[in-house]
């Protein structure tokens, strides 16, 4: 089957990382086969706007919108902005979330071995923070109210509808996984701060109701905004998919990339029923870019990410092979310690790519006899 890719470099390193990223999805396309991609590229974000006024033109909306899966690098610069104040990346982020219903931002937080975290005597981290992607406080992006420059209001939004789909895509994952590092159970902890808001209640509220659909297979558990930011960091372990809020889930799964070992190192991808826009979850890192020392792993871990979603949508068992393949050569690559410098290693952007294309050709017989 032919996959066709809408291919979103963006700003910043977003063109560096993106390069390498192609590089690993077409050494896994030649070497698993069963598949081709297509990839299509359209320039978008800060730069294009700062040159035309538009940061996403309708070709390109159009051409995501009718695609299989988006392949995003990076968007937004920080001096580029609306006259209003917020940057202009979200004129992009937010149309492609908002209007292709991209509803679950699933951001997968791993120890690699080779990568160090700053947690003492921590060797295994492996959990998903699952945010509410099209709800929540950012349903007020380009809303809101701004009143003779005294008073500003955004509003949290919380539907029924809404919490039911990303709390049952939280209970699906979770049957996916392994379960968690301390003992290999399969739960689902439902982040919020229900003892002081009735929207944040009302999200506990229907999150226990979908709950209650996967008793006996899927533990539930529950924490507080506040109190996550500690336990989280205490106790990673205790930890298998993790559903909240938009704001909430934007800020813990920073707190997360952290454990893992920085930004660099934190692949995602905006989900829905129809359409899927897998990306880095770091911004455009203006200040190194063009140096060729961007770490391209949360880049190649997206695109593993986007073969495995695509797998899965169309019951194309190759694909899903060659995201195995890639996670496989990417986890040798570090075990070898080949790092970029934002993870102690010196290894460039591309050597850390061309290293792990070489690994993957290594481990090609292991994963075709994969069922």
């Amino acid at each position: 089957m032919k996959f066709h890719i809408a291919a979103l470099p963006g700003d910043g390193v977003g063109q560096e990382i993106m390069t390498e990223g192609i590089k690993v999805l077409r050494a896994a396309e030649e070497i698993v086969t069963g598949f081709e991609l297509d990839f299509e590229k359209f320039e978008v974000g800060a730069n294009l706007y700062r040159k035309t006024g538009v940061a996403l033109p309708d070709e390109a909306f159009k051409a995501c919108q009718d695609s299989h899966a988006i392949y995003l690098g990076a968007i937004g610069l920080p001096e580029v902005r609306e006259k209003t104040g917020p940057e202009v990346g979200g004129q992009v982020m937010f149309k492609l979330r908002f209007d292709l219903d991209l509803f679950a931002g699933v951001r997968p937080f791993k120890l690699y071995e080779g990568v160090e975290s700053p947690l003492r005597n921590v060797e295994k981290i492996d959990f998903v923070v699952l945010r509410e992607n099209i709800e929540g406080l950012f349903a007020s992006y380009g809303g809101g109210t701004l009143v003779s420059d005294e008073v500003a209001t955004d509003t949290v939004v919380i539907t029924r509808k809404g919490t039911e789909k990303i709390s049952d895509y939280a209970f699906q994952l979770a049957l996916k996984r392994n379960g968690r590092v301390l003992d290999g159970k399969k739960v689902v902890t439902c982040v919020d701060k229900s003892n002081v808001f009735r929207s944040m209640a009302f999200f506990n509220k229907v999150f226990n109701q979908v709950a209650d659909r996967y008793e006996g297979q899927v533990k539930r558990d529950h924490a507080l905004i506040d109190a996550m930011t500690l336990w989280m960091v205490q106790q990673p372990q205790n930890y298998d998919v993790i559903v909240t809020e938009n704001q909430f889930g934007d800020i813990i799964s920073d707190l997360a990339a952290s454990l893992v070992g920085g930004m660099g190192m934190a692949p995602s991808g905006d989900v829905g029923y129809n359409h899927g826009m897998f990306q880095p979850a770091h911004g455009s890192a203006p200040t190194i870019a063009g140096k060729g020392i961007a770490n391209p792993f949360a880049m190649i871990i997206s695109g593993a990410m986007m073969l495995d979603w695509l797998g899965d949508k169309h019951q194309n068992k190759s694909a899903k092979k060659a995201a195995i393949l890639i996670e496989m050569a990417v986890s040798q690559t570090l075990k070898e310690r080949v790092k970029t410098f934002d993870i102690g290693g010196t290894a460039s952007t591309t050597e850390f790519a061309d290293h792990v294309v070489a690994q993957m050709k290594k481990l090609a017989n292991q994963v075709n006899t994969v069922s």
